[in-house]
């Protein structure tokens, strides 16, 4: 009996020390976009601790935030990322036609496109709300001052100006069904006309136009410029609770579009550090329970029905549109409104 449990008190030894001899260190870096600090902060711990768990690996995890598209860009100059969670879709497929560091059709490599949140743009007003804000209609009135972060550089940004020009849109044609009818065309026509007349008055009243959604977060509270900001529904959602503590409220109007922020693997990163398992582990966990939960706790919708009903007191029932549904997708709404020459060069003038 003595000898039988030494041979089994040995074997916990040699088990525990064959773990400890194989357990690795890993770090990650995740490049992501401005308002998801709070986010990534709580998940990384929660993230670490769960693979520790699992795998007896120790992960680190580094993230840098910036806006969407400058974090692309530094992806593209060679910034050696290992995940990107970025603001748009486009700003990934950017990094995958330019640099071939993952394949083109990375959105199909999980679930939702990619995407295991949504969100939706919402204004943030003054305590009281004294202009009466409380439609896209509002922001073209004499005297409203807009902050919002630039279409360029920002997500949030494209978000909003999208979200503006397909407001117009529904509230002209009814049935966005139209936009894809050839009979229909004459129609669409004098709204797509009134949509850029409207983006137009936007952003003469628009009073600070900064590269990111942190920066005009910060402008409009800490600096109280502007009326109005344009932001994420999350972002607002933390301004209101964390930091503006009762300075401000939030309006969400009738229409705003369905944002999907998307994560991704940089497949050409991870293979050259060997960290592929555990990079795929850390977006992976993003859709389960334990992850969801995170993220409506940071106030992004979550894409799991149970949380999304749990936490359902975050989130207010908005009339949302998609990108494809209105702009035919994030490559067509880039070439047309923001690449140089396209729309927003058009209607917008940097003031002197």
């Amino acid at each position: 009996m003595r000898k039988l449990q030494i041979v089994l008190f040995l074997s916990v030894i040699l088990a525990a020390a064959a773990h400890s001899v194989f357990a690795a260190d890993y770090t990650l870096l995740n490049v992501s976009y401005d308002p998801t600090r709070e986010l990534y902060k709580e998940y990384n711990k929660a993230f670490a601790a769960h693979y520790k768990k699992e795998t007896g690996d120790t992960v680190s995890i580094e993230v840098t935030h910036a806006g969407s598209s400058k974090q692309a860009n530094a992806v593209i100059d060679g910034l050696a990322a290992d995940v990107v969670t970025l603001a748009l879709a486009y700003d990934i497929s950017n990094i995958a036609q330019k640099t071939k560091a993952l394949p083109e059709d990375w959105q199909k490599r999980l679930p939702h496109n990619s995407t295991p949140y949504s969100s939706t743009v919402v204004f943030l007003v003054r305590k009281g709300n004294p202009k009466k804000i409380k439609e896209w209609s509002d922001l073209t009135k004499p005297g409203v001052e807009i902050v919002v972060a630039h279409p360029k550089t920002s997500g949030v940004a494209r978000w909003a100006y999208l979200a503006a020009w397909g407001y117009v849109l529904k509230k002209e044609l009814g049935d966005l069904k139209k936009l894809q009818d050839p009979n229909a065309a004459a129609e669409v026509a004098v709204a797509q006309k009134k949509a850029k007349d409207f983006i137009t008055a936007l952003y003469k009243n628009v009073v600070v136009l900064p590269q990111g959604a942190r920066t005009a977060s910060q402008a409009f509270l800490q600096q109280e410029e502007g009326d109005v900001l344009l932001d994420w529904e999350n972002q607002a959602k933390l301004s209101i609770n964390e930091i503006a503590k009762g300075d401000s409220e939030i309006v969400v109007p009738s229409i705003s579009i369905l944002a999907e922020p998307p994560v991704a693997v940089i497949d050409k990163n991870v293979d050259k550090k060997g960290n592929r398992k555990v990079a795929e582990a850390y977006l992976n966990f993003l859709y389960t329970k334990q992850g969801q939960e995170l993220v409506a706790k940071h106030y992004y919708r979550p894409r799991d029905p149970e949380v999304l009903k749990k936490y359902a007191d975050n989130f207010v029932t908005v009339d949302t549109f998609s990108i494809d549904e209105v702009f035919g997708g994030w490559q067509k709404a880039q070439k047309e409104h923001f690449e140089d020459g396209g729309t927003f060069d058009q209607i917008y003038s940097p003031k002197k």
